[in-house]
């Protein structure tokens, strides 16, 4: 089953690519392996940014939400570069950034909704490599932001 499909059926879209505000490439394709630049959690259809910081203002179950965002803008990026989603061999790693209140430590517990997202999408080949890492800010006020490495088929 196609990627979007997998998407479709489980309530998802890819939202629209969003151009980068400053001097750099939202993918970087090299050889077999495609860096997908940190992605924040926005939602396509009201154009929102979560915001915010675990731990104070914000609960796990909505830093999951954000975690599954950034994954969603992660993939309308890196279709835009490749064209195909279907080209993805392998989700290699990715890394997870958490604004997160003093105290707050479940920042892989946060990340595990975007693991387990690509998991869905990829079956084996989704399991991944993975940092998750707690910071005092994020660009723009975001909760979340994210960073991928997949390995893509030979094209």
């Amino acid at each position: 089953m196609l990627i979007e499909e997998k998407l479709k059926n489980k309530g998802y879209r890819l939202p629209r690519r969003r151009s980068p505000t400053f001097n750099y490439l939202p993918v970087v394709v090299h050889d077999n392996l495609a860096y997908v630049s940190g992605q924040l959690p926005w939602d396509d259809t009201s154009s929102s940014l979560i915001k915010g910081k675990l731990g104070s203002e914000l609960t796990v179950d909505i830093g999951q939400k954000a975690a599954r965002r950034c994954v969603l803008s992660g993939l309308s990026v890196l279709l835009d570069a490749v064209g195909d989603l279907q080209i993805i061999n392998r989700v290699v790693k990715i890394s997870g950034f958490v604004a997160s209140a003093p105290g707050f430590n479940k920042q892989p517990l946060v990340i595990d909704a975007a693991s387990d997202l690509l998991v869905e999408l990829f079956g084996e080949n989704g399991r991944h490599a993975r940092s998750a890492v707690g910071v005092c800010e994020l660009p723009r006020g975001s909760a979340v932001e994210i960073e991928f490495l997949f390995s893509l088929l030979e094209h």
